[in-house]
């Protein structure tokens, strides 16, 4: 199946060697060489991956993600590239709502990997889950239904993105058993890529500040010292005692 990716990226040689090796995917391959452009490509074309610049002339990659995640009636993966070393830059991308990020300069068979990943979790989405792999998961206040991709605490509908609602339900389906960072790469992510073991922490640290009560204090996501995360098979509170099923 040939899928049909547009790169939204003003640097010349990075957009020419991104589509290279995307074209080695069976990809056909839309370049926009300006935020402009790529605005108007995402409204008139049809995607199955947008690589992004976060830095654009004209409207930036910022602006271009919140217009993609705008549409609703169909999910396009967003892999965000970014010069910018800064943490800030790649939350705010990931906040509004980038699968992924890569920062230059990075390693060609990095890039082919992240898009591989990509594909074949868009490919898991499309496919028919397995019988109650879609029932809502529940314990106490905390709910996760992955039919309609939502969580809520306490009633109260908690907005994550595409990642964070991956790793929780990860968790949430694995309770008591303990994962390293690199294994969570792997298995939420699709890639195990040295040196990005921070991607997992960052995500962890924004997870709990959306779902915990006291994220310093985690109920659900608790940290195994020298080892890595699990989700707790017992929490205390309010609502968390005894309740609930989780697997």
């Amino acid at each position: 199946m040939q899928r049909h990716v547009l790169i939204v990226e003003d640097d010349r040689d990075i957009a020419r060697l991104v589509e290279l090796h995307l074209r080695d995917l069976e990809c056909a391959v839309t370049i926009a060489p300006d935020g402009n452009a790529g605005l108007r490509a995402v409204e008139s074309g049809t995607w199955d991956l947008v690589v992004l610049d976060l830095r654009l002339p004209g409207a930036d990659g910022l602006e271009i993600c919140r217009r993609i995640r705008a549409d609703r009636e169909r999910y396009v993966p967003v892999l965000m590239l970014t010069a910018r070393s800064s943490e800030l830059d790649r939350v705010l991308g990931l906040e509004i709502g980038a699968d992924d990020y890569l920062t230059k300069p990075f390693s060609v068979l990095e890039l082919v990997a992240r898009v591989k990943a990509l594909f074949r979790r868009e490919d898991a989405l499309a496919t028919s889950p397995e019988p109650g792999l879609e029932d809502p998961l529940s314990r106490g206040d905390l709910c996760v239904d992955p039919g309609r991709r939502k969580v809520t605490v306490a009633g109260r509908e908690v907005r994550l993105t595409a990642r964070e609602f991956d790793l929780l339900l990860h968790f949430a389906r694995n309770p008591g058993r303990v994962f390293t960072r690199a294994q969570l790469l792997d298995r939420v992510w699709g890639y195990a890529h040295e040196g990005y073991e921070h991607t997992v922490n960052s995500h962890i640290n924004r997870l709990r500040a959306k779902i915990e009560c006291d994220p310093s204090r985690p109920r659900w996501v608790e940290t195994v010292w020298g080892v890595g995360y699990r989700f707790a098979e017992d929490s205390e509170g309010p609502a968390g005692e005894g309740e609930g099923r989780f697997g």
